[in-house]
């Protein structure tokens, strides 16, 4: 960890601009700008350079489950490293964190969901999750169904494929897509559906949206539906009562494989090590995961896959055939024992009941903003929550644009000693999930100033709120 004299601040920051590219950067001010340089850190905390201190509310991103500065975790790393900080996964290899990893996941997932790949990022766990079910359809002979379906607003991550499945328009300015591979339906966003409907007709007709697609496309074409439980940078949008059961059931009826990218709600941060049975009740074909896997602390990510996958794809395809699919850094030691370390810190600390259990405390705090003119939702569920802001409440229009009111939120937050995440017009929580109750307190006073701080601005300048 280094302190602030083991380094010159403008020097750092001048490195950074001038040599560093970063994700999700706007090049028109950062040049001028640059960076803010984390230097420290401390449970839910994170400090700056300049010494100043902040409250995590987005958890690094989704990701730092356990918190910071987890000595046990450092030297469980270390430990390791010194054994053998790296062999290769590949064919007839393995190390013992891999394999105790593997092992310890398969005890930990729904149905028969006991097969593991590894690899080093969400983008990564879903790029692999669709190769091997085209692989899959291909050892059966099915040779067509290879397209995807995906959902508006939905984020699976930025290679190539992960960012086509990606249904967040904004993400895709000056980017190339694969627009004849994946298709996407409209999202499950409960709080914009239609005037008058109820939550179970907007499930139907989302379940609808599923069938409809894959009958348009052609069951025999569609190989795969991926989802996320609730869905996280899209704004966590939280699907209506029973969505994922019946659209499980939809792909079942057209052999279509259904992928629940758990990134995000997987390690914990809805209560549970995986969302997609005790939370949503149903039992996906794949699951996806990364981000909480190893709390960030190294990166890691997993594709875990059923039985009856593994047990198609696994079948030799004829004499010196191998499955060539794989990464340099596949089943990593350093970065599964991080896996393994987290994972057991979580269940003897008991860190999804502490999610459970205090998860409710947060989501009836957060609902007192809905006071605010400009609050028109709170939404999502424990540890994973969002805040939309509207000009008006009863048509849920939005605030023009160029305001930019997510991060005039954010700015406001993060003056006060708090990191929230904004998009577009929302507020977006996912903390360590070691929060206490009076830190969620402080959380929540804090929204409350800058809410109210921005409000008068924006009277001040004339902006009608209703």
């Amino acid at each position: 960890m280094n302190s602030k004299s083991a380094y010159d601040t403008k020097t750092i920051w001048r490195q950074d601009r001038d040599h560093c590219i970063h994700p999700w950067t706007d090049f028109s001010t950062f040049k001028k700008e640059g960076s803010m340089i984390m230097s420290n850190s401390d449970g839910a905390y994170v400090f700056d350079s300049e010494g100043n201190k902040y409250i995590d509310g987005i958890g690094g991103l989704w990701c730092v489950n356990i918190g910071y500065g987890n000595k046990e975790m450092a030297e469980a790393i270390a430990d390791q490293v010194q054994e053998i900080p790296y062999y290769l996964n590949f064919g007839a290899h393995t190390t013992p964190p891999a394999a105790e990893l593997a092992a310890k996941l398969a005890t930990l997932t729904p149905g028969t969901l006991d097969k593991v790949f590894f690899g080093t990022g969400g983008s990564l766990a879903n790029d692999t999750a669709v190769r091997i079910i085209h692989f899959y359809f291909n050892r059966l002979g099915q040779h067509n169904k290879k397209k995807i379906i995906a959902r508006t607003d939905a984020y699976h991550g930025s290679t190539y494929l992960a960012m086509s499945m990606t249904g967040v328009t904004f993400n895709h300015q000056g980017f190339d897509l694969a627009p004849d591979l994946v298709h996407h339906i409209p999202a499950p966003h409960t709080y914009r559906r239609p005037a008058g409907m109820t939550e179970s007709e907007f499930c139907d007709a989302k379940v609808q949206d599923l069938e409809d697609k894959i009958i348009e496309l052609g069951p025999e074409n569609v190989a795969c539906f991926i989802a996320e439980p609730i869905m996280g940078a899209g704004g966590v949008i939280v699907p209506p009562d029973g969505y994922h059961k019946r659209t499980k059931e939809v792909c079942e009826n057209y052999e279509v494989l259904y992928i629940s990218d758990e990134v995000i709600t997987g390690f914990g941060r809805l209560g549970h090590f995986f969302a997609s049975e005790p939370v949503f009740d149903f039992v996906p074909d794949v699951i996806t995961c990364a981000k909480g896997i190893s709390s960030g602390y190294l990166p890691l990510s997993a594709t875990i896959l059923s039985e009856n996958i593994y047990d198609v794809i696994s079948v030799p395809q004829n004499e010196g055939a191998l499955f060539t699919h794989g990464f340099t850094y596949s089943g990593h030691p350093v970065s599964c024992v991080a896996g393994l370390k987290n994972i057991e810190i979580m269940e003897r600390d008991g860190i999804c009941e502490h999610v459970r259990k205090v998860g409710p405390y947060f989501e009836e705090q957060l609902n007192t903003l809905l006071e605010h003119p400009i609050v028109g939702d709170v939404r999502g569920s424990h540890f994973m929550l969002c805040i939309e802001i509207v000009a008006d409440k009863e048509t849920k229009t939005l605030l023009p644009e160029h305001l930019d009111i997510a991060k005039l939120i954010a700015q406001q937050c993060q003056s006060r000693g708090l990191f929230v995440r904004p998009i577009r017009n929302q507020v977006v929580l996912s903390p360590p999930l070691i929060l206490t109750k009076e830190q969620i307190d402080t959380v929540v006073s804090i929204l409350h100033e800058s809410f109210t701080e921005i409000i008068t601005t924006l009277s001040r300048e004339g902006i009608t709120i209703n």
